[in-house]
């Protein structure tokens, strides 16, 4: 890796890439530090203070950089276009329009891209507004200051207009590092927020009951997941796929070999997240709710985060989504189709129908690994920091395997960048 860092930097063009890519995510973490108009700084680093760390907003502050609790220009990070994203995705299945769309190349991809983009700012616009309602009740209820002294209409408008194109800026800046910088710009900058926080959470740990010896438990957990996710996003199951000799005036094509990689976590870390946002909406229910009520009694005694309950309705929700999101983005039908038209057959499978239930049984039996896979990784951490005493639902294994996925494509966009620079040809 800094081999292939230290050859980058020395290829100007690579260099002036990767320098983009720092500048930018630099700007993103200073970002997150602006407070948004009419938010009193001071308020909220007295409300910080009072706060807890395990709680679903100290979560989702993670995934935002830092700023959601920051109430910055960036409260909303990365979130509402990645979430407009999945959903542009997800409507390919419900909105014929979508998947022909996706099917005319450039032009058609250009096209859902600006449905994103559109969806993403209607997203910041209605997650703003929720955000700036509920900031001085919800989020900082115990607070003795409210973080927003000023309660006019017009304040609240100007507070969610400078939220929103935050989040516009925020969706600019990640096309444009997939644009002229390198890697994809989304899975950087939640990578970027993601380990700016490690430090403050090594702070804390190392503050807590077990001091110095729970830092070194941490620690060893964390290199041991990540020991476990690189292996395992490395590895992939290879179907092989073989292509009939075709004669074409004078021209022989095929009769190649080739094969279909299928990813052991096809799904990636999408259903850890598709699993949390779900969960998260009872404790978002009961923020509204009288503290003497018998549901939200209820939520508080047997649904915390490290409760037994909880814990098993994470991980069969884990499961579902990861069958549900692979079934949908994984078409066998559409890949046997593509060998068929090509005169590609998998040696001993018929083509066509036989090939596509063959490539479903394959990906069913997989996605049991990968599901389990995920489950494993995303409550080792929670089980972990509960026996320890440590109240920290924030970083976890969902924050292992984004950190480690993302530093991996990465490197492998950087080497595959400089293998077509410096490739020498067969002549030389």
């Amino acid at each position: 890796m800094l081999k292939a860092l230290g050859s980058a930097f020395r290829t100007p063009d690579l260099r002036r890439k990767l320098l983009i890519t720092m500048a930018i995510m630099t700007l993103y973490r200073l970002g997150t530090y602006v407070p948004a108009p009419f938010v009193s700084y001071k308020n909220i680093e007295i409300c910080l203070d009072q706060r807890g760390t395990a709680d679903l907003l100290t979560m989702l502050n993670l995934f935002a950089g830092g700023g959601l609790l920051q109430l910055s220009i960036f409260a909303l990070g990365i979130m509402p276009y990645i979430t407009a994203s999945i959903i542009v995705q997800l409507m390919r299945v419900v909105i014929p329009r979508f998947e022909e769309l996706h099917k005319e190349g450039q032009s058609g991809q250009a096209k859902l891209t600006e449905y994103t983009r559109y969806l993403t700012i209607f997203l910041a616009i209605l997650q703003s507004s929720v955000i700036v309602s509920v900031a001085n009740t919800a989020f900082f209820a115990d607070c003795n200051v409210p973080p927003i002294p000023s309660d006019s209409i017009a304040t609240r408008l100007f507070t969610i207009l400078a939220m929103t194109a935050g989040t516009g800026l925020v969706m600019w800046l990640a096309e444009l590092i997939t644009e002229k910088g390198v890697g994809n710009g989304m899975s950087l900058l939640i990578f970027t927020g993601i380990a700016a926080s490690f430090p403050t959470l090594i702070g804390t740990i190392a503050q807590s009951a077990g001091g110095w010896t729970n830092v070194a438990i941490t620690v060893g957990m964390f290199l041991a997941i990540t020991a476990i996710v690189v292996f395992v996003e490395q590895s992939q199951r290879r179907i092989p796929v073989q292509y009939a000799k075709r004669v074409v005036g004078r021209r022989t094509y095929g009769g190649t070999s080739t094969y279909i990689p299928i990813k052991i976590n096809m799904a990636n870390v999408i259903p850890v997240i598709f699993a949390s946002s779900m969960l998260s909406l009872p404790q978002m229910a009961q923020q509204f709710g009288s503290p003497t009520s018998g549901w939200v009694i209820w939520l508080n005694t047997y649904f915390t985060w490290t409760s037994p309950l909880y814990l098993t309705v994470y991980a069969l929700m884990i499961v579902f989504f990861a069958f549900f999101y692979t079934s949908i983005t994984f078409n066998p039908e559409e890949i046997a189709d593509n060998m068929k038209r090509y005169g590609g057959f998998i040696p001993g499978i018929r083509a066509g129908q036989p090939t596509a239930d063959y490539l479903r049984y394959v990906l069913n039996r997989i996605n049991w690994v990968g599901a389990l896979y995920l489950t494993t990784i995303a409550l080792i951490p929670q089980i972990v920091f509960s026996q320890l005493g440590i109240q920290s639902a924030s970083f976890g294994g969902t924050s292992i395997i984004i950190l480690v996925g993302v530093g991996l494509q990465t490197v492998k966009d950087i080497d595959a960048q400089l293998q077509r620079r410096h490739y020498d040809g067969f002549l030389r």
